[in-house]
């Protein structure tokens, strides 16, 4: 045990006659080895001697590197009971080190006879001591630390599209989104996160279907299709204002239960155990692949808000997990078909299998109410938003002012067929109630390639071939007139396909470059639209 310096005994409650007038200070300490190097202790009596003797054999006290005890005056008896307290603890920790010899027989003498002068104040400084460490025991068992992370990320992105019947509505644009998460713990185990975000992503604008004119936003905008969207879309149009677009809370509850509360900005892929698609999925960040369609299956994207979720490890290992998730579009609004319970939701059950390393595979269901306004794939943002699919797939309900509910029933799977070659894929089917109306049906599927450390550790290679959420039938009824379907709306159920490559370049550990390119055939799924492509080059700033 390194004995410490005299002067700290300050903090252990003793007469405050006795106490030395001002606390010493904890930097720049250095060891001496006289204890007449320590200017304001006189060297008067015998003892002051004999400890003197004591410390320039054996190294005992701490002082300053100017020379002085910082006590402004001689020295108390129980200030020397400390120093004489440290010198013992050295002696017998050389004693208990098999050091024998190096201790003298004379210096044992003069130690017996100190202990003797000093009994009382030794007896005094070493029950308070005890009692000491017994409160701060007490104190490292019962007290937390609360510990709070900043991570950031930065996006700088230049993206264009390039098609016959989009390039004179579209240009080449220059857009960033920043993202800081404030990650807060306070148990070691649990995590608070509160992510604020900045950005001025618009999304491309690319109309193909009739829908577009009963599909408009806020702004009065027309809504088109949202295939080949870009992740720093995802919360990333604010004009540049900073706002707060997640704050949620992750509790484990010991080694097997998960306990997730989302006040703002909760989605599914934050509480679900994986969305089974590694490497492609960042969480809508710039480290994984480039368009919200190939990060995750879009069942993810259902719904969104605030709420809560618990997962539930079947065993220690978590190769088998249940959750359970539930969360509303407008759980701050009170008024009439809003709040918790009233409005839009997205309730979420998943069973999530991993039997090994390289295996994965996820059984997803979501049921959710949408309104008017409200598209299905869409985060619960609102506002005619949605990130994937096509218009009829996402905006049917809200083309006739109804309001939908959804089931949707999705399998996500991943395989590691070598260190460095990845196979994942996943597909889903929603059945469709437009209420008052009518029914249809949409469906999604895709498969991606990750090629992880291509070239050079880091970096990553993509490829993702999928068809995004698309309406592959709709019998729409109750408007005095016969049952109509897609054609008696002026749409069609042509194969739309997405076609994704992709490489991550990591230049440092904290900056990387992606470009990439997305293939859209037949938008909106229609074959009279031509089709388009989306180019980026994504730089990423993490820290």
């Amino acid at each position: 045990m390194v004995p410490q310096s005299p002067p700290q005994t300050a903090d252990v409650e003793q007469p405050a006659a006795e106490l030395p007038v001002h606390a010493p200070e904890t930097e720049g300490l250095s060891q001496v080895t006289s204890v007449s190097q320590l200017s304001d202790v006189r060297p008067t009596d015998w003892a002051f001697q004999a400890l003197q003797s004591l410390v320039e054999r054996y190294g005992c006290i701490v002082g300053y590197p100017d020379k002085t005890y910082r006590g402004d005056r001689a020295l108390t008896r129980y200030e020397f009971a400390a120093g004489l307290n440290a010198c013992l603890d050295k002696i017998q920790e050389l004693i208990a080190a098999a050091t024998t010899d190096f201790v003298k027989r004379e210096d044992l003498e003069i130690i017996k006879k100190l202990q003797e002068e000093f009994t009382a104040e030794l007896a005094s400084l070493r029950g308070r001591l005890d009692g000491l460490e017994v409160r701060t025991a007490t104190l490292e068992k019962q007290q937390f630390s609360t510990t709070t992370k900043l991570v950031g990320e930065a996006i700088f992105a230049i993206s264009d599209l390039f098609g016959d019947q989009v390039d004179d509505l579209n240009n080449t644009v220059f857009q960033d989104r920043v993202r800081i998460d404030l990650q807060t713990s306070f148990t070691g185990r649990d995590i608070l996160h509160t992510r604020l975000a900045a950005g001025n992503v618009e999304q491309f604008l690319i109309r193909g279907s009739t829908l577009s004119a009963f599909v408009v936003n806020s702004a009065g905008q027309q809504q088109g299709t949202a295939e080949g969207t870009l992740t720093p879309r995802i919360n990333g149009q604010t004009d540049n204002r900073v706002v707060l677009d997640r704050l949620d809370y992750t509790l484990p509850v010991g080694d097997r239960l998960k306990l997730y509360v989302a006040a703002t900005g909760g989605k599914s892929q934050h509480y679900v155990h994986s969305t089974v698609n590694p490497y492609f999925e960042d969480f809508d960040g710039g480290k994984g692949s480039i368009s919200a369609f190939s990060q995750e299956s879009p069942i993810y994207r259902i719904g969104g808000g605030a709420g809560a979720a618990l997962e539930v490890s079947v065993n220690d290992r978590k190769t088998v997990t249940l959750t359970a998730g539930y969360l509303a579009t407008h759980a701050d609004n009170p008024g009439a078909g809003q709040g918790l319970l009233n409005g839009d939701y997205a309730a979420l059950g998943q069973l999530t299998i991993t039997p090994s390393d390289a295996f994965q595979i996820g059984l997803t269901y979501v049921h959710a109410y949408h309104t008017a306004g409200n598209s299905i794939f869409s985060l619960g943002l609102g506002d005619n938003n949605f990130f994937t699919g096509t218009l009829p797939a996402n905006a049917i309900h809200t083309a006739f002012g109804l309001s939908a509910v959804t089931n949707s029933y999705g399998v996500e799977a991943s395989l590691k067929l070598a260190p460095s070659l990845v196979l994942n894929a996943f597909g889903g089917y929603t059945d469709l109630k437009l209420l008052g109306s009518g029914n249809g049906e949409i469906w999604y599927y895709g498969l991606g390639l990750a090629l992880p450390d291509l070239f050079k550790q880091g970096n990553l290679g993509g490829v993702m071939v999928g068809v995004e959420p698309y309406l592959g039938r709709v019998n729409a009824a109750g408007f005095g007139l016969r049952d109509l379907g897609l054609r008696d709306l002026g749409l069609r159920n042509d194969t739309s396909l997405h076609i994704e490559g992709f490489y991550k370049f990591q230049v440092t550990d904290n900056i990387s470059i992606t470009p990439g390119v997305i293939w859209v055939t037949a938008p909106d799924q229609d074959n009279a639209n031509s089709d388009y492509v989306v180019g980026t080059i994504r730089t990423t700033f993490s820290f």
